[in-house]
């Protein structure tokens, strides 16, 4: 039996990673003001140059049921399932489309993974891993949904001006946390929502170590055989600084992603996280 395991471009997944494991991946359109381009074609820098322009925020599309509907029926002539991981549906409708175009169609499942980011990109690795050790689609499908609550998704967050530019803190607490040098820490908790968090105070290096610490410090048993370091530009030091906190830690395989329109434009440049199942 020939599975298809597909997501969509929110996974911020590296092209390498998706072309060694055969992954299909959908992209979300990209708004910015009456320009539309594709998440993955819109980089975090032509983010930042817009909003550094024109002071607003871009835009993110969720993939329509009609979409959903031609690209799973094509993908169904190449294969007997096809297993689709949507980015959460308490941040975007896409996996209620999804879903819907789905339910027309034999043999094709969609995963709400209730999370974001390399969030999503652990779940389809996971599901990529299932598949080519033989497993029956629906037996891949129960798997990942029994795990996909360990997943640990948090990011910490470099500048407030975009996070209250998108209406999610007041101009005070930019105005102070700016005085006060606050990064404050993003989670995703079980429903699938993004919450903050901690604060740290301090310098990018800094913080990116007590971040990777208390993370770790509050998941004790992770799973170490994979861990993304996932950011939006964030300096070579700060990238180095996280991946030396779990070099110490024992992780065996760190991988480095970009991350896509959907955490950029939420977010903002130098925003970093660390993603990995916690067993």
């Amino acid at each position: 039996m020939k599975i298809i395991i597909s997501t969509e471009s929110t996974c911020d997944l590296s092209p390498e990673l998706i072309k060694e494991n055969d992954i299909r991946v959908i992209p979300f359109t990209v708004l910015l003001g009456e320009d539309i381009g594709y998440d993955g074609e819109i980089t975090p820098q032509i983010i930042f140059d817009y909003v550094e322009k024109t002071g607003i925020l871009p835009k993110t599309s969720a993939i329509n049921e009609f979409t959903y509907n031609e690209y799973f029926s094509n993908l169904r002539k190449e294969c007997d399932a096809v297993i689709h991981i949507s980015l959460s549906s308490q941040l975007s409708c896409s996996y209620d489309n999804a879903r819907k175009a789905a339910s027309s169609l034999d043999n094709v499942y969609v995963i709400d993974s209730k999370n974001l980011s390399t969030g999503i990109g652990l779940q389809v690795l996971y599901a990529c891993s299932l598949r080519d050790k033989g497993l029956k689609a629906i037996d891949i499908v129960k798997s990942v949904e029994e795990r996909r609550s360990n997943v640990q998704a948090s990011f910490v967050v470099h500048t407030l001006s975009y996070l209250h530019k998108g209406g999610r803190c007041s101009g005070a607490s930019r105005f102070l946390g700016g005085i006060l040098r606050i990064k404050p820490q993003i989670v995703v908790n079980p429903e699938g929502k993004m919450e903050p968090s901690k604060k740290f105070i301090g310098r990018g290096v800094p913080v990116v170590k007590a971040y990777c610490e208390q993370v770790l410090a509050n998941n004790p048993d992770p799973d170490k055989s994979l861990v993304f370091v996932t950011h939006s530009f964030a300096t070579p030091e700060m990238v180095e600084a996280a991946k030396e906190v779990l070099r110490e830690n024992g992780f065996s395989n760190i991988v480095e992603t970009t991350a896509g329109a959907t955490i950029t434009s939420h977010c903002g440049p130098k925003t970093l996280g660390i993603l990995f199942y916690n067993n």
